[in-house]
């Protein structure tokens, strides 16, 4: 079977969106994304996850036993989480207490395992560390867009708490969109999360409904012209 780069490109920041599609590990993005830095920084960890996951468990795919194969994902998982967990402590260890239980939870994410187990299992490396890079750039949009909108509207800034990254150099690069702004508490709740996720999985109906209108229209006039 061909595999089509561009489609798995599609599928992973798209089609089926694992933060406003596929609705998976919504815990995580629902607690971390009040702000954007909050969700990029576990976006990307996750990213990361996901993609050599999918490369790992591809390569041993033909040698693990089926009965034993979710057992073995996990534990390729768990072992990349904590060398991820180990990196933000030693270079982001202010990021790394503020994401705080989700960096760990990243091992039972049901994007990791679900990638792995869906599709590094059946195809080789290379596709299969594309699908993951792209299923973890789709949650990491999800999350920044999320978390920037959030921030916005809670605090009035953006990119607040990068200096929690970069160090104290980077606090100049916080953006402030409202001045004098005293906030707006619910952004930043978690029902905040909850509405601001249901605008997003809204204006993405929104726009696939669109895109699918302008495609039909034009063959359905194209029908209605021909003659019978």
């Amino acid at each position: 079977m061909t595999i089509s780069y561009r489609e798995i490109i599609w599928n992973g920041l798209w089609k089926q969106n694992a933060g406003v599609v596929m609705l998976l590990g919504l815990c995580p993005l629902l607690a971390v994304s009040s702000t954007l830095v909050n969700g990029l920084g576990l976006g990307l960890a996750t990213t990361l996850v996901i993609m050599f996951s999918n490369g790992a468990v591809s390569l041993v795919r033909n040698l693990v036993p089926h009965e034993i194969r979710i057992p073995v994902f996990i534990l390729i998982i768990a072992v990349l989480v904590t060398i991820i967990q180990l990196v933000m402590n030693a270079y982001m260890q202010p990021l790394y207490v503020v994401l705080g239980i989700f960096v760990p939870l990243i091992v039972v994410n049901c994007n990791v395992l679900g990638r792995a187990e869906a599709f590094a299992s059946k195809n080789p490396v290379l596709p299969s560390m594309v699908d993951g890079l792209m299923v973890g750039l789709g949650l990491t949009l999800t999350l920044g867009v999320l978390g920037g909108l959030r921030e916005i509207f809670g605090k009035g800034t953006l990119l607040s708490g990068i200096d929690l990254a970069f160090g104290d150099s980077a606090k100049h690069l916080v953006i402030t969109v409202f001045s004098n702004y005293h906030g707006f508490l619910l952004a930043i709740l978690p029902p905040g999360a909850f509405l601001g996720l249901g605008f997003l999985i809204a204006a993405k109906n929104y726009i696939d409904y669109r895109s699918t209108l302008k495609k039909t229209v034009p063959a359905l006039s194209g029908t209605a012209a021909s003659p019978a």
